[in-house]
């Protein structure tokens, strides 16, 4: 019996080709980019054809971004770099309660800097309203925080209309993670009014602790570690050159194949619904179908709990979560389905996440369905 992976929200497999554009730097790329000798100037030119690719891939410019460890630094950079940065023109920063506890736990971190923090509600769909925002924001407010996609439910946010509703507040940045969102949707930092924006590359079938943050010329952004002078004095540390070219052909691979990946993972997600559906089990989907990424479907299956699901799903093969992977181990009710339905709802501990990944196939897809359908029937018998 093969294993099934149906948990790419959390990480994702490196892309055989990705493995490839690294080896050869693992091998002969060792000089420090910032040495001004041959061996540094060639690691140089590895890590600047990296950045441009990304900048490239949002309409940035090649000097708004970041490399760091991953999303979680960058949503740390994001938040208290500008926080600590601009407190003089205000202290109130706006979120939301569903964010990734990257965001989360940074803004708690903030309030006890002194930051007021202002945690947007949502709808039983799991999105924002705009008009909540439009009356949250005041003269003190220097930062709004949405992240793009929902990790959990796999929910997109209206980006486009918060960006432009903060366009007339000059003072007010406008920061998302789009961890989730990046290589399915198409993204237009200019366009969409987006001041700073987070990416990770273990999301895309890139290596695992590299990850960029974008952020726009006129940001104004104080660095969170103390050292060297690298990404332009907001980030010192040597580079991680080789996870740089690794991350650059992970991009490469989900732009140029943005539109397959998301005809595939729409139907696998059809097809897996479709075979629950077709086989006499109970279950809602958690959200609005109709506004979800193709990669995520959240389920709810009356009658069982998140322990026991996913333990028997573990015992079939089926890898898959209750959520964020950073909260995993817990088995307290996910806080973003206690925002959506409210902390005694049922679904908020009897909830799974699949998410699907180009690895999958639709006979993994139909047989981790047999599989899901047998375990649910016999767990809420």
């Amino acid at each position: 019996m093969k294993d099934i992976y149906m948990d790419h929200a959390a990480t994702t497999p490196m892309d055989k080709q990705v493995v490839s554009a690294m080896n050869p730097v693992f091998e002969d790329i060792f000089g420090n980019p910032s040495s001004v000798h041959s061996f540094g100037r060639k690691a140089r030119k590895y890590l600047d054809e990296a950045r441009r690719t990304m900048a490239k891939s949002i309409h940035a410019n090649e000097k708004e971004i970041i490399i760091t460890s991953g999303g979680t630094e960058a949503d740390n950079l994001a938040l208290i770099g500008t926080a600590i940065a601009n407190k003089d023109r205000g202290r109130h920063i706006i979120t939301t309660v569903q964010e990734h506890h990257a965001t989360l736990h940074t803004a708690e971190h903030l309030e006890k800097q002194g930051f007021q923090v202002t945690y947007l509600p949502v709808d039983e769909n799991g999105l924002i309203s705009v008009d909540d925002l439009k009356n949250a924001l005041t003269d003190e407010t220097i930062l709004v925080s949405i992240m793009y996609v929902n990790n959990e439910t796999g929910m997109i946010q209206p980006i486009q209309e918060i960006g432009n509703l903060l366009k007339d507040y000059q003072k007010t940045y406008f920061h998302t993670d789009a961890v989730q969102a990046y290589g399915l949707l198409d993204i237009d930092v200019r366009e969409n009014g987006i001041d700073m924006l987070t990416v990770s590359s273990h999301k895309i079938n890139g290596p695992k602790g590299i990850g960029f943050l974008y952020a726009a010329n006129d940001v104004k952004i104080d660095a969170l570690q103390f050292g060297g002078e690298q990404e332009r004095k907001r980030r010192p540390g040597t580079e991680n050159v080789a996870g740089a070219v690794g991350f650059q052909k992970a991009v490469e691979l989900v732009i140029n194949n943005k539109t397959e990946r998301n005809i595939s993972y729409q139907g696998f997600k059809d097809q897996f619904i479709s075979h629950l559906s077709n086989n006499g089990i109970n279950f809602t989907i958690n959200g609005d179908e109709k506004k979800a990424i193709a990669s995520i479907v959240n389920v709810s299956f009356p009658g069982t709990n998140v322990e026991s699901l996913l333990t028997n799903f573990d015992l079939d093969g089926i890898a898959a979560s209750s959520g964020s992977a950073c909260t995993a181990g817990s088995i307290e009710p996910s806080h973003v389905l206690s925002a959506m339905y409210g902390e005694n709802d049922e679904r908020t501990t009897n909830s799974i996440r699949f998410s699907f990944g180009i690895f999958n196939t639709t006979e993994n897809i139909e047989e981790a369905a047999k599989r899901v359908v047998k375990i649910v029937k016999r767990l809420s018998a």
